[in-house]
C-alpha cells in the first residue's frame, strides 16, 4: 500500500510558501515520470466577486524547466537589481530574432487589463 502511495504522488517532491502581502507565492518543485525535477512558480490572490458575493482566489502558474534555471536567475537578478539601483545590468538579453516564433506564442497569452478583467470572477 506504502508504494502505491509513494508512485501515485512522486509528481511532488518539495514546495515552499512564501506569504508577501496580499499575495502568496508558492514554489513547488515536481519531477516527471522520467526524474526530471522542474519548479513550478504559483501567484495566489484572494479576490471578491461582485457577481457571486463570495470571496475567490485568482492564480498564475509558470513552470519552470532545469535547463532554463541559470538564464531566468540571471535575468531575474538583473532585473531585480535595476529595480533596486536604477543601473541597467550588464546582462545582454537575447534578441528576440534569435528566437524561432514558435517558441513564444504570444498569441495564446490574454494580457489582463480592466476590460477582461471580469473574465476572471
Amino acid at each position: 500500500m506504502e508504494d502505491s502511495f509513494n508512485r501515485d504522488n512522486r509528481e511532488d517532491v518539495y514546495s515552499l510558501v512564501v506569504r508577501a502581502g496580499k499575495r502568496t507565492y508558492f514554489f513547488d518543485v515536481k519531477e516527471t515520470r522520467a526524474g526530471e525535477k522542474y519548479l513550478t512558480i504559483t501567484e495566489s490572490k484572494r479576490r471578491f466577486s461582485a457577481d457571486s458575493g463570495k470571496f475567490f482566489y485568482e492564480k498564475h502558474k509558470i513552470f519552470l524547466y532545469k535547463e532554463d534555471f541559470e538564464k531566468f536567475s540571471h535575468g531575474l537578478e538583473g532585473v531585480i537589481g535595476f529595480i533596486n539601483t536604477g543601473k541597467k545590468p550588464d546582462i545582454a538579453p537575447t534578441p528576440f530574432a534569435e528566437a524561432d516564433e514558435e517558441d513564444f506564442g504570444f498569441g495564446d497569452f490574454k494580457v489582463d487589463t480592466p476590460e477582461n478583467e471580469e473574465e476572471h470572477s
